[in-house]
């Protein structure tokens, strides 16, 4: 295996910075990289490979032990993909509840400003939803990150 590339090229061509790379080498989704003997990494092909496939599923918004459990199942190509499924499943069950409680928080916020009088402060719906949380219709925008 030929380990030419060195972590900027890999950065560019994955798409990330290099602190990136190093942090996910230090938490093991990564392995240690071989070294020159100036003491510079050293990547390969199939380096990058890993690093594109861990940064895809960051993209997609897989959580960081979900993608440590994908690029371990992927070492594994002979096994059946049952578990990368249910890694999907939970991942796509995730979304649709983010999706449902910003859609909460996109009406609620449209309700407060169509509710307001654009009037003076003392009577802005705005500031006294912000202020008193009783007064949302609903409690479904909570944290939608």
């Amino acid at each position: 295996m030929k380990y030419e590339h060195t972590i900027g090229q890999v950065a560019k061509s994955a798409g990330c910075k290099v602190q990136t790379i190093r942090y996910y080498e230090q938490i093991g989704l990564l392995p240690s990289p071989m070294r020159s003997e100036g003491n510079q990494r050293l990547y390969s092909e199939q380096d990058i490979h890993r690093l594109s496939f861990i940064r895809h599923a960051r993209d997609l918004g897989f959580p960081l032990q979900a993608v440590r459990d994908l690029v371990s199942i992927s070492d594994s190509p002979d096994h059946a993909c049952e578990t990368a499924d249910e890694i999907a499943a939970a991942q796509l069950q995730d979304v649709r509840a983010r999706i449902q409680r910003l859609q909460a928080l996109e009406k609620e916020l449209s309700r407060m400003l169509d509710h307001c009088k654009g009037g003076k402060v003392a009577d802005c719906l705005v500031l006294e939803t912000l202020s008193d949380h009783k007064l949302c219709v609903t409690d479904d925008h909570k944290n939608p990150a």
